[in-house]
């Protein structure tokens, strides 16, 4: 959890919050990667938390480098999704505004040696597992229907 988040918590406890974050959505042959996440065992697309200071497209890269070992290049925003909410195992409450990129990988090795990734794993956008967020959901339905630059 960055340190913003958790200075946040410090002050408001579980009530409910805005969190950012921000996402790619790398397509390759007619698939995507898909991160399980090592916190609560979800599949969703690479991403986190944007740390202050920084741009919703620098926090994407990074944690997609952070969390895959890939380097990738901005294409395109996906979407902008913004009415969901989330209760965390911990009872904090939070209502997640995520920007979603379009990426391709400009380099890198795909390795799953961070902390927050238990597996990664290119799928089928007909194939896709069950995903632990709504939103990562969403954004997929619109990659799939070819959609772009998407607000919810």
């Amino acid at each position: 959890m960055p340190d913003y988040i958790r200075w946040l918590r410090q002050q408001v406890g579980q009530e409910p919050v805005f969190l950012n974050f921000a996402g790619a959505c790398v397509p390759h042959h007619g698939q995507v990667l898909l991160q399980r996440r090592s916190d609560d065992g979800c599949w969703g697309l690479p991403g986190g938390a944007l740390e202050l200071g920084e741009s919703a497209e620098e926090a994407a890269v990074r944690e997609v480098a952070e969390e895959t070992g890939l380097r990738v290049r901005i294409d395109g925003l996906l979407g902008v999704y913004t009415k969901y909410r989330h209760v965390y195992p911990n009872g904090d409450v939070a209502q997640p505004i995520t920007v979603f990129f379009r990426c391709s990988v400009v380099g890198g090795q795909l390795t799953e040696g961070d902390r927050e990734t238990r597996e990664l794993r290119f799928f089928a956008l007909s194939a896709l597992p069950p995903l632990g967020h709504q939103q990562h959901t969403d954004a997929l339905a619109d990659l799939r229907a070819g959609r772009a630059g998407v607000y919810r």
